[in-house]
């Protein structure tokens, strides 16, 4: 059995900053554990034709690494993937990453204060503190519709592109129309012989104002890095303003409301069209989306939005509720990720021999700050419950947890080990829950931001710089330190 002090799971951008920031505190003994072949989470997972980031890429990175060489304001994956290679080579951590090292299980043993971790299902880690850094938006979530495994064509998710299928000429259906779809949908629209577009809830979309980052201006950011943090930081707040209507009143959603409204207008003259695009719900109850050409994508004569439930998938296409079978011989599905159950795909057991996810399912998704779960000491999670955001850069939420968790580690020095108190964590739980009761995620629709209970366990109600500030300084009385 290996000893490290701490074992970190998961590559992607909470791994990495939590490696980065454990060697610049002095701390040598750790192991990052991936399940993959390669660093990089999300971004080495989704590599469909015209993924990019959402965020502006100025704001997507961490803020001890500003990176001159984005291209555009809005980064393709591929150069947010080198973008994190680069800082696990320029900060050391490259070579402490063990790869093919899928966690299956991890049990506390509160006698010795410590966390024994299964690795592909014999080999066994003994680490003093576990963080989890397994991210949201990876595990592929499949449709449960009849007939999809006789399918006799192509068919993959979005997030396993099936790169060596030559979709030129084809007969290609896509089922769903969210962040994914909306970015690759206009790319394959461009070689496919036909396109069957299947979309249950219709999402708000507004402009991205997207742009290139030319060779000159990459040259001034690399020579004045000042400079390109005054963009950062304007963009940062320019975000932060938009907090208002979301965690505001949803009243305030009223102005970005006419503004998707005009761009749907603008670019779909058709009004058939135009209705079967318009959502029915409260802006930003669901994912606000950004497209420039999505839309006049679906306006093409090739190009088909079906809106009628579909019933069934046959071996040779799709069949919806009115009896109509519409053939295709590719099929995608843009149907997103498993997020609220992405953490209790790990078998984590707290020191009552209680497994993470039945705990969860009796008690409801929570964790103090979205970090510490009561029950389950030395383990920290990063990207946790209700840490997620509508508006704004993951990267800054992840920076504050991973600060946090050093604090609670060099608590944990001389410790067996450090729990948070159950009634801090209820206290903050309960805090989230009756805050988000007044905001946009609250207002009817139905969400990836909800689990299956109905509740929302994802997003965090507030400013980011609200998280920031709570997350500045842990707060001992909130922890049981067991010497």
């Amino acid at each position: 059995m290996g000893q490290t002090e701490v074992a970190i799971v998961g590559s992607g951008f909470a791994g990495l900053c939590m490696a980065i920031k454990l060697r610049a505190a002095g701390v040598e003994d750790f192991v990052l554990l991936e399940q993959a072949d390669e660093l990089g989470g999300t971004w080495r997972d989704n590599t469909y034709p015209g993924c990019a980031c959402d965020v502006p890429s100025y704001l997507y990175s961490f803020s001890f690494e500003q990176n001159p060489h984005w291209t555009r304001m809005f980064a393709p994956w591929d150069e947010i993937l080198a973008y994190l290679r680069h800082c696990a080579t320029k900060y050391g951590v490259a070579d402490r990453i063990r790869y093919g090292a899928e966690v299956t299980e991890a049990v506390f043993d509160e006698s010795a204060g410590r966390w024994t971790v299964t690795i592909n299902g014999t080999e066994t880690l003994e680490a003093r503190a576990l963080i989890a850094g397994v991210g949201n938006l990876h595990q592929p979530k499949l449709p449960d519709l009849p007939g999809l495994d006789t399918f006799a064509g192509t068919a993959f998710h979005s997030a396993q592109w099936n790169h060596g299928h030559d979709l030129t000429g084809r007969r290609v259906a896509v089922i769903g129309t969210g962040a994914s779809a909306i970015q690759f949908v206009p790319r394959i629209a461009e070689q496919v012989g036909h396109l069957d577009l299947y979309q249950r809830t219709a999402p708000w979309i507004t402009g991205k104002p997207d742009r290139a980052i030319g060779p000159r201006e990459r040259g001034l950011h690399e020579r004045f890095p000042a400079g390109q943090r005054l963009i950062r930081d304007a963009i940062y707040w320019g975000l932060e303003a938009r907090g208002v209507g979301f965690a505001g009143t949803p009243k305030l959603m009223k102005g970005l409301e006419l503004q998707a409204r005009r761009h749907l207008r603008k670019q779909v003259p058709d009004p058939a069209l135009r209705a079967k695009l318009t959502p029915d719900y409260q802006i930003g109850c669901k994912r606000i989306l950004l497209s420039n050409d999505y839309y006049p994508a679906l306006a093409q004569d090739h190009v088909d939005l079906v809106t009628t439930p579909i019933s069934r998938v046959t071996p040779t296409g799709v069949v919806t509720t009115d009896g109509q079978e519409r053939p295709c011989d590719t099929l995608v599905l843009g149907t997103g990720f498993e997020v609220s159950g992405n953490l209790t795909r790990l078998r984590l057991i707290g020191k009552d021999g209680v497994d993470l996810a039945d705990h969860w399912k009796q008690h409801g998704i929570g964790a103090h700050l979205g970090i510490a779960v009561a029950g389950y000491p030395n383990l920290f999670l990063l990207v946790g419950p209700n840490t997620a955001l509508g508006h704004s850069s993951m990267v800054f939420m992840i920076e504050a947890q991973v600060r946090y968790v050093l604090q609670a580690l060099r608590m944990l020095r001389g410790a067996a080990y450090v729990e948070v108190r159950e009634e801090a964590q209820e206290r903050f739980v309960d805090e989230v829950q009756g805050q988000l009761d007044n905001t946009v995620w609250q207002s009817g629709c139905s969400s990836w931001y909800l689990d299956d209970q109905g509740r929302n366990s994802t997003i965090w109600p507030e400013f980011t710089v609200t998280y920031w500030r709570r997350t500045r300084r842990l707060d001992p009385a909130d922890f049981v330190l067991v010497r």
